[in-house]
């Protein structure tokens, strides 16, 4: 088999398209790259990409686009159009969209990763171009790829009660977290905090700012207890779709510099930024997966989550589960956290326990067998 893969969302910049999808597509090929040295592998990638930085075996060739297929308005073209004419130059015999698409005009069989389906449940956090083709493209692939990706059992439930796909042809290949999310030496963090003129205890969330995250009813629980806490609210993550009402409630607010947007994360200091936080909160409306809370599970850092959508799932006992609606039951989940030590030290040891049950080696192997799998269809 020759597998081509739509790697056209992986960045190696510092900002927020660092994160996500980008990840997964990385950690994907680098453990891929562990099991198959054998069969021929094409990576389409966006302009820039540095190939060698991958450090993927000679069976992978990465093929960066002349143009910036990064945004959307360039991708979605290369998608549709230039894909089907590379995919026949290369000789590829099975195609991978690691983000919901499929060429329409594709000569090979398809798989195709649909992470979650907020678009079709929540398509007013979306801007209306962006909601219309992911859409159409969710719909298409679940009807016509040879066999589907998710990354949870709950996302696979979703994809099959609300887009009519028989179960066997969705296979959940869990998300991971990378060898760097361990705890860290309680000096490693001091000087962390030293250098970035953090204090002692902070609470923490990692993630893009966009409606559903729950970010504006995060802030507000935080405004309930901030004073009589006095631990700030630390809020890093690039700035993703309709972000502007976060910062305007901020701002309304007025609680100075106990609420602080830190802004992107590079990845080598986000086990800091855990590790370093007296708590982690993470209440999403809605997630595929949801990875920031397994990581910081991972540094040791107890974690405050929301119970709807996969998170249950992710975070399994090891977490402090909320209603995402509930502002008031939000409060009193941080200010529990903040408050117990022996609770945190539990939550520290659960936790633990919990990140070692996902595996990206583990996700490789599954994905690898679906590809031979449909090869020899």
């Amino acid at each position: 088999m020759h597998v081509a893969v739509n790697a056209h969302l992986l960045a190696h910049t510092n900002n927020f398209r660092r994160a996500g999808v980008s990840h997964y597509i990385e950690a994907l090929l680098e453990h891929l790259g562990h099991i198959d040295t054998v069969n021929p592998y094409t990576i389409y990638t966006t302009r820039g990409v540095d190939a060698a930085a991958l450090g993927l075996p000679a069976n992978f060739r990465v093929r960066p686009s002349r143009f910036d297929t990064i945004n959307p308005r360039v991708r979605i073209p290369w998608e549709q159009l230039l894909a089907p004419i590379l995919l026949a130059r290369d000789h590829a015999t099975l195609y991978h969209g690691v983000l919901n698409v499929m060429p329409v005009l594709a000569t090979v069989p398809s798989v195709v990763t649909i992470h979650d389906i907020s678009p079709i449940l929540f398509p007013q956090t979306f801007r209306r171009i962006n909601r219309m083709y992911t859409k159409w493209a969710i719909r298409r692939s679940a009807k016509h790829a040879a066999q589907l990706f998710t990354v949870s059992e709950h996302a696979k439930k979703e994809i099959v009660e609300h887009l009519g796909v028989a179960p066997e042809r969705v296979t959940v290949t869990y998300d991971a977290c990378d060898a760097r999310f361990v705890p860290a030496s309680a000096a490693e963090l001091a000087a962390f905090r030293q250098r970035n003129g953090l204090p002692e205890r902070y609470l923490f969330y990692l993630g893009t700012l966009e409606p559903r995250k729950n970010i504006p009813r995060l802030i507000d629980a935080y405004a309930q207890i901030a004073k009589e806490t006095g631990v700030p609210l630390l809020i890093g993550g690039g700035k993703g779709w309709l972000y502007e009402p976060i910062l305007a409630q901020a701002e309304r607010l007025q609680l100075g510099d106990q609420l602080r947007f830190v802004g992107y994360v590079p990845q080598d200091e986000q086990h800091l930024w855990y590790g370093a936080a007296t708590a982690f909160v993470f209440p999403s409306l809605y997630e595929g997966f949801g990875m920031p809370p397994l990581e910081a599970m991972a540094c040791g850092t107890p974690v405050i989550a929301s119970n709807a959508s996969c998170l249950p799932e992710i975070v399994g006992s090891a977490a402090l589960q909320v209603d995402p609606y509930d502002v008031d039951a939000l409060a009193d989940a941080m200010r529990r956290v903040l408050a117990d030590g022996e609770l945190r030290a539990q939550m520290r040891r659960d936790g633990l326990v919990q990140a070692a049950k996902f595996s990206w080696l583990e996700t490789a192997k599954r994905t690898h067998a679906v590809y031979q799998a449909v090869s020899r269809r």
